[in-house]
């Protein structure tokens, strides 16, 4: 990004629907860590999150992800969060569903937008994007998204 860029949208010139690209800070709010199996290094634990964005990606999220720690403390993790908010304004909720490794206190995560879970004005989202940050403090979110054209009405027979 440039230097006189602000954290928001904007456009991309690629081909098919028109896409656009969003960047939102992420703050972690609380998080919790709830072992489920550690019979066997790595140990297994459950991770919940509630985080606020904000930016072009403005509202908050409820996370639940899957760890496997190893015993160096680095990590890897999957995820499912639902965001409720504004994605350059237009408001609704939609899934986001992740991938990470942590390392060295830092995360690394891409996320895909579930189809058919955008709501209201976010209806028909889809997308890609990720994130990179300190595990747990916070993180540099990006979404590139478009969305689906509706479903054409059934022709009627003449």
């Amino acid at each position: 990004m440039r230097e006189n860029e602000s954290m928001g949208s904007m456009r991309s010139q690629a081909h098919g629907p028109s896409r656009m690209q969003s960047e939102a800070t992420i703050t972690v709010q609380s998080s919790q860590a709830l072992p489920y199996d550690q019979t066997a290094s790595p140990a297994l634990l459950e991770i919940r999150l509630s985080e606020v964005f904000s930016g072009g990606i403005d509202g908050h999220s409820t996370v639940r992800a899957l760890q496997a720690r190893r015993d160096d403390g680095s990590a890897s993790m999957v995820m499912l969060q639902r965001f409720q908010g504004k994605l350059d304004g237009r408001a609704g909720t939609f899934v986001l569903q992740g991938s990470a490794i942590v390392a060295n206190g830092k995360i690394t995560a891409t996320w895909s937008v579930v189809p058919q879970s955008g709501t209201d004005e976010l209806s028909g989202l889809r997308g890609e994007g990720g994130f990179e940050g300190d595990f747990g403090k916070g993180s540099v979110g990006r979404l590139a998204y478009w969305f689906e054209a509706p479903p054409a009405p059934p022709s009627k027979p003449f």
